[in-house]
């Protein structure tokens, strides 16, 4: 099958994962935000949320119209001021957080009634990136390496500051164009701190969890390492847009356990998938208080000033509802 590059662009989408629980932060966040939201759906890296950073960051690849976003019900006090005024069609609401694997799935199924020849990003919504213009070029350099190679999967692989033991490493394999690209050779998840500095001397890069491919690629890597789960979600969809929908996913994700798209996925068939070696970004997962303070030092904010940010902000907070906003 022949792919047309120009063709392809038109069929570009962006899904913004932001369903996710953000418990490791939630020390920091209450300090911010003064309740429990999830780290999201907090301005911990400025005046914005990571999730309208995100929302901003995208927009310079894809239009808002093809852009989703994947939620979980019990978060919805916290954005349904975000969401607003965004077409039902693009929120892709869970009724609970089950991990990132179901969470992908039901995005792609929902994706593939909305556009069967569809090429997808997804982007966590809680990771900071210091350069946007980076981003982007990175991005669509992905983009046009999963479209020339619509059986595979392309990983956004950041080269490592440290040998940080929390992430999950890429080996890299054999190249497919350029150094840039390379085969994936291996996934190690959260690697002991000895093999992590051997990760890092190899030159193994940390997977960003930002991945590009066809809705059909994604999909066939979820079928052969968890065919029952795509059973169960194939089983509704003749339900998908139409009024059962929710009652159907209700019931759906009563009945499924919390499975993990890197490690029970990504990490059970790397000969599938490519990585893009992505340098220059500043990039990192703000899932601990050190990693957040770290990339507040970087930009220049130092601990007591954002603990004074913090409490002003909070201070506001409390004003406008004492006013009643």
């Amino acid at each position: 099958m022949k792919f047309d590059g120009r063709d392809s662009r038109s069929h570009r989408w962006g899904l913004i994962l932001a369903g996710g629980d953000g418990t490791r932060l939630l020390p920091l966040t209450r300090t911010i935000a003064g309740d429990d939201r999830p780290k999201q759906f907090c301005a911990v890296m400025g005046d914005e949320t990571l999730l309208q950073q995100t929302q901003r960051r995208v927009s310079r690849l894809v239009p808002a119209w093809r852009t989703l976003l994947a939620l979980t019900r019990k978060h919805e006090p916290f954005y349904t001021d975000a969401v607003a005024g965004i077409p039902s069609s693009r929120l892709l609401i869970q009724p609970s957080n089950q991990g990132t694997a179901p969470a992908i799935l039901y995005s792609l199924l929902r994706l593939r009634e909305m556009d069967p020849k569809g090429v997808v990003a997804f982007f966590p919504s809680d990771h900071h990136f210091s350069d946007d213009e980076a981003f982007t070029c990175h991005i669509d350099s992905a983009y046009a390496a999963a479209e020339a190679r619509p059986e595979m999967v392309v990983l956004l692989g950041i080269p490592p500051e440290t040998p940080e033991v929390d992430y999950g490493w890429i080996e890299p394999g054999t190249p497919l164009e350029t150094d840039t690209v390379c085969r994936v050779s291996r996934f190690w998840e959260k690697p002991s701190g000895s093999l992590a500095a051997s990760l890092m001397e190899r030159g193994c890069l940390w997977n960003s969890f930002v991945m590009v491919g066809y809705v059909h690629a994604f999909l066939n890597l979820i079928r052969r390492a968890l065919p029952g789960l795509v059973e169960l979600f194939e089983s509704i969809r003749s339900s998908l847009f139409t009024a059962a929908e929710r009652r159907a996913l209700r019931e759906l994700y009563s009945g499924i356990g919390a499975t993990s798209f890197s490690a029970d996925i990504l990490s059970a068939q790397p000969n599938e998938l490519a990585v893009l070696r992505a340098t220059g970004l500043g990039w990192s997962d703000l899932g601990e208080p050190s990693r957040v303070h770290s990339a507040l030092e970087r930009k220049g904010v130092r601990q007591e000033q954002f603990r004074l940010d913090c409490r002003d902000r909070n201070a506001g907070l409390a004003g406008k509802k004492a006013a009643g906003y």
